[in-house]
C-alpha cells in the first residue's frame, strides 16, 4: 500500500476507495503513516496509510 501513497505530495488529488461519498480531495501533508486531506464533502481527514492505498485523481 505504500507504493503510491508514499509519493503523494501537497496538492495532489486523490479519492479515498471505501469512502466514494466523500468526493475528491486535495493531499495537505503526507508524513510517514498519516496522509492529511482536504475532501470536497468530508473536510480535513488524516488516512492511515498503511491501511488505505488512496486513489489518484488523474484531470484530463
Amino acid at each position: 500500500m505504500e507504493d503510491l501513497n508514499s509519493q503523494l505530495a501537497p496538492g495532489m488529488l486523490v479519492r479515498h476507495p471505501e469512502k466514494p461519498e466523500w468526493g475528491v480531495g486535495q493531499v495537505q501533508t503526507n508524513i510517514p503513516g498519516r496522509i492529511t486531506v482536504m475532501f470536497e464533502d468530508a473536510g480535513k481527514v488524516v488516512v492511515n496509510s498503511n491501511l488505505v492505498a488512496l486513489d489518484l485523481v488523474v484531470e484530463p
